[in-house]
This record gives structure tokens, C-alpha cells and sequence, in this order.
């Protein structure tokens, strides 16, 4: 089962049109219309100490949005050091 953070908005008719999905930029930003996220894990966080946590795996989020999710940034893959 896929993971939130691995699941885009859109169906793959629009991401085939899409300008976001690329190969060079795979990432859905933020003012998209369909990154939007509006699961109930969904949990904006300003902590600091989650924001810039060194080893969060962010190359796994594939929108822009989970960057700054308590959800994605306590549960998403650990880079090892």
C-alpha cells in the first residue's frame, strides 16, 4: 500500500499534460491545484526541530505539501548517517 507522501492529486491523464511532472522535476508544488492534501493525518507543523531534521528522507515526498507535515516528517524514511 502506498504511502500518502507517494500519492499524487491527479489521475495520470492530467499528469501526462501536466507541466509538474517531469522527469527533471517530479514534485507537485505547493499552488497546485490538486497537491492539495486533505487526508486526516494531515498535520502543518512549525517545529523547527521537524522542518530541518537531517535525517528525514525527503526525495520520497512527491509533493511539496508533506514537506512541512508533521505526519510525513515523523514517519517518512530515515537517511543513515
Amino acid at each position: 500500500m502506498a504511502k500518502c507522501w507517494e500519492q499524487r492529486g491527479c489521475d495520470e491523464e492530467m499528469q501526462a499534460e501536466c507541466l509538474h511532472h517531469t522527469k527533471f522535476n517530479d514534485r507537485c508544488p505547493t499552488k497546485c491545484n490538486f497537491a492539495d492534501c486533505d487526508r486526516p493525518t494531515r498535520e502543518v507543523t512549525g517545529d523547527p526541530a521537524l522542518i530541518f531534521d537531517p535525517t528525514v528522507d525527503r526525495s520520497v515526498a512527491i509533493k511539496e505539501e508533506c514537506l512541512h507535515c508533521a505526519f510525513f516528517l515523523t514517519r517518512a524514511p530515515r537517511i543513515q548517517e
